[in-house]
């Protein structure tokens, strides 16, 4: 069953499971369809959505926006995570010549400002600064964050791909602390168990959220290695799970990590929503954990 929950003593509640848009326009859906997608999600209880401004080169934001307003009030059954700070070369922007990341005050306030326009709402439930931006001080990206809380603009503010250091670092001059660190999270990435970040996340009880939970589709490469050992073990293992499929058990492996990590649903088939929907009920076995563990290192622990 989802359940909601609460990412960090000040933070926002959520859902255990995340709508994810990163791909939301990949095959041309219509408004419409999207509109479905979303009612579907919350009624399975998956009522957070998350987007940032770049999704889509800077048209998923635009798009959720039309499809919650075919809607009346489904905004205010959801909440809403947007992410700002990376800026690409594009056709609505074709002075840029490089991709660059802008944490700055500034910036992060004028992105959430049109993310607020397109989306067509008042308030972002969590704003993240998606990437560490190298050329900004962390006052400056402190300042940006605090104003939009001061302002009632976000309800609360995080950061996406921050080392353990980085994440500190910016927590130490927020008025309100940081409420998440979005990472890559997935049985062929397991960086966040050994750099610091998910323990870092144990010791202040900030709830991490997972993106890229199926490693962007390559989980089902069945030229992979590592993937055809996952799907093999998958197999061993699924009778025991009430017939799991390795996306299920995927899900499943990633939330039993005692941080709590919060996956990222990406996909645009509702079929597969419905069935990651049910991974929440699936409760791993301490040695069936490690046996997934083993099939994605191909040799045992050490």
């Amino acid at each position: 069953m989802i359940t909601r929950n609460q990412l960090s003593s000040n933070g926002p509640e959520i859902s255990s499971l995340v709508y994810g848009t990163w791909r939301m326009l990949d095959d041309d859906s219509s408004i419409q369809d999207i509109n479905a997608r979303l009612n579907r999600c919350v009624e399975l209880g998956i009522t957070t959505i998350d987007t940032a401004e770049i999704y889509g080169l800077y048209e998923v934001e635009e798009a959720l926006g039309k499809a919650l307003a075919l809607s009346p009030g489904l905004r205010d059954r959801i909440e809403i995570v947007t992410k700002a700070g990376i800026y690409v070369p594009n056709a609505r922007h074709p002075d840029r010549k490089v991709a660059f990341y802008n944490a700055s005050a500034p910036r992060l306030v004028k992105s959430l400002e049109k993310s607020l326009r397109l989306i067509g709402t008042d308030r972002i439930d969590l704003f993240l600064v998606h990437r560490p931006d190298w050329l900004t001080s962390i006052d400056d990206t402190a300042g940006g964050l605090n104003q939009l809380l001061s302002d009632g603009k976000i309800r609360s503010a995080g950061v996406s791909n921050y080392t353990a250091s980085q994440f500190s670092t910016l927590n130490s001059r927020m008025e309100q602390p940081l409420a998440t660190n979005q990472l890559e999270f997935h049985l062929l990435n397991m960086d966040s168990i050994h750099d610091g970040t998910f323990d870092q996340c144990q010791e202040l009880k900030v709830q991490p959220m997972a993106w890229s939970p199926m490693a962007g589709g390559r989980l089902f490469d069945k030229t992979d290695e590592a993937a055809t050992r996952l799907a093999q073990t998958a197999d061993n293992l699924s009778g025991k799970y009430n017939n799991a499929t390795l996306e299920q058990f995927a899900y499943a492996w990633i939330m039993a990590h005692p941080s709590r990590p919060i996956p990222i649903i990406g996909t645009n088939k509702i079929e597969r929503i419905e069935s990651a929907a049910k991974a929440v009920d699936i409760q791993l076995d301490r040695e069936d954990w490690y046996a997934f563990w083993t099939a994605a290192h191909g040799h045992g622990v050490p």
